[in-house]
C-alpha cells in the first residue's frame, strides 16, 4: 500500500469524514482554506483511484467518490506493511510496545486477545 502526499491524505481525510460520497466539487468545497483547481482535485482523485484507495461511481454526470476501505483499515495496512519491512520483527514490535500509551497498550492487548481466540475458533 502507498504511502500518501500530503494534498492525497488531505483528501482521503475529507472522504474518510463524509457520510456519502463526494463529487470532486464537493471535495473542493471542503478543502475551501486551500486555493485548488477542481482540475487538481480531480486528478488526486484519479491517482487514489489508480492506488484502489478510492472508487468511482460514473452514473451521473458528476463522479462520485468514496473511499474503498475506512480510515482505520487504511492504517492497519501501513502497520502491517511497516512491520513486513522490518529486518528485525520482535525488535519493531518491542520498540513499539514501549513507544504506545499506556491507554493503546490496553487496547492493543485486547485486540491481540481477540485476535487470538479468532484463531483458535476457526482451528488455527
Amino acid at each position: 500500500m502507498a504511502r500518501l502526499g500530503e494534498l492525497e491524505h488531505a483528501i482521503m481525510d475529507v472522504l474518510w469524514a463524509s457520510d456519502s460520497s463526494m463529487t470532486a466539487r464537493d471535495v473542493r468545497d471542503a478543502l475551501s482554506d486551500r486555493d485548488l483547481a477542481a482540475t487538481t482535485i480531480l486528478t488526486v482523485l484519479s491517482r487514489l483511484e489508480n492506488k484502489g484507495l478510492v472508487t468511482r461511481d460514473r452514473s451521473a454526470r458528476a463522479h462520485r467518490y468514496r473511499p474503498t476501505d475506512a480510515r482505520d483499515v487504511h492504517v492497519a495496512s501501513l502497520m502491517r506493511q511497516a512491520l513486513d519491512s522490518a529486518s528485525n520483527t520482535d525488535a519493531a514490535l518491542a520498540r513499539f510496545a514501549d513507544a504506545v500509551t499506556p491507554e493503546e497498550a490496553a487496547a492493543l492487548a485486547g485486540a491481540l486477545d481477540e485476535a487470538m481466540r479468532r484463531r483458535r475458533a476457526e482451528g488455527g
